[in-house]
C-alpha cells in the first residue's frame, strides 16, 4: 500500500459525519496501517478510519465492527483462510477490498469468488488506491486492475503523501533489505540469499546510503524499517 504525489481524486470536503464511508485497515504490519489510516485522515474526508487491526480477531473483536469496507491484506499469518475472512465479513454487512504485495491470478480468482469488490496490488499509490476504495464502498466491483510494479513502488509509499524519493535498489540490495526489515540479522539474511557475511553487510550499507542520497536516512534499523515499510518490501 503505498501512498504517492500521484494526483489524488477528487473527494468531498464537507462530507457530513454520518455520510462519511467507515473503513477499517487490516493488515499485520503496523506501520502499514498508521501510515495508511494518517493518510486517509488527510487526505480523504469522506472516509473515517474506525477500526485499525493487525491480526484478524483485533478486527471482529472491535466494537466499531462491522464497517463499511474493510482493506484487507491477504496474508496475515494466523490460519484463517482468506476467504473466511471475506465471508464473514460481508454476512455482517461489510463491503472488502483486498490489497496484497502478491498479485497472481489464482489468490484473485479466490477472492473475487468468496465475495471480495476487488483485488488490487500493495504498491499502487495512496490516490488511487482511495479511488479504487471509493468505488468498492459504492457497490462497484473491481474485477482487475493493474499491477504496478516495482517502477511505481520505487516512486513513492506510505509515508502520508510526502515527497518520497526512489532509492532505485539492485534487486540483491532489495532483497536484503526485505529480510533484515522481516527481523531477520545480518548473518541470517547472508545465509538466506546464500552469500557470505560481509557481502550481505555490504548489501545493507548500499541500501542505507542509497536513502540517505535521496534524503531518506536510514541509518538506524528503525529507520531502515520504516523505508522497507514505506516502498512496500513489508510482505
Amino acid at each position: 500500500m503505498s501512498p504517492s504525489e500521484a494526483p489524488i481524486p477528487a473527494a468531498p470536503s464537507d462530507a457530513p459525519v454520518d455520510e462519511r464511508v467507515r473503513l477499517a485497515l487490516l493488515d499485520d504490519h503496523g506501520l502499514i496501517v498508521d501510515s495508511l489510516a494518517t493518510w486517509f485522515a488527510d487526505h480523504a474526508p469522506d472516509f473515517e478510519v474506525a477500526v485499525r487491526a493487525t491480526t484478524w480477531m483485533d478486527l471482529i473483536r472491535n466494537p466499531a465492527f462491522p464497517v463499511d469496507l474493510v482493506l484487507m491484506d491477504l496474508q496475515l499469518g494466523d490460519g484463517v483462510s482468506i476467504e473466511s475472512r471475506i465471508r464473514a465479513c460481508r454476512a455482517a454487512g461489510a463491503k472488502v477490498l483486498v490489497v496484497s504485495a502478491l498479485d497472481d491470478e489464482g489468490s484473485r480468482a479466490r477472492c473475487l469468488a468468496a465475495g471480495a469488490a476487488g483485488f488490487v496490488s500493495k504498491t499502487l499509490p495512496a490516490g488511487e488506491l482511495v479511488d479504487l476504495a471509493r468505488r468498492a464502498a459504492r457497490g462497484e466491483r473491481l474485477r482487475r486492475h493493474p499491477s504496478t510494479g516495482s517502477a511505481r513502488r520505487d516512486s513513492g509509499a506510505a509515508a502520508a503523501g510526502a515527497a518520497l524519493g526512489s532509492a532505485h535498489l539492485s534487486a540483491a540490495e532489495e532483497r536484503a533489505l526485505r529480510l533484515y526489515a522481516q527481523g531477520h540479522s545480518t548473518a541470517e539474511v547472508a545465509d538466506r540469499m546464500d552469500v557470505g557475511y560481509e557481502t550481505a553487510k555490504t548489501y545493507l550499507r548500499r541500501v542505507r546510503e542509497k536513502y540517505a542520497r535521496v534524503g531518506r536516512p536510514a541509518s538506524r534499523k528503525a529507520e531502515l524499517i520504516r523505508r522497507a515499510a514505506e516502498d512496500g518490501f513489508l510482505e
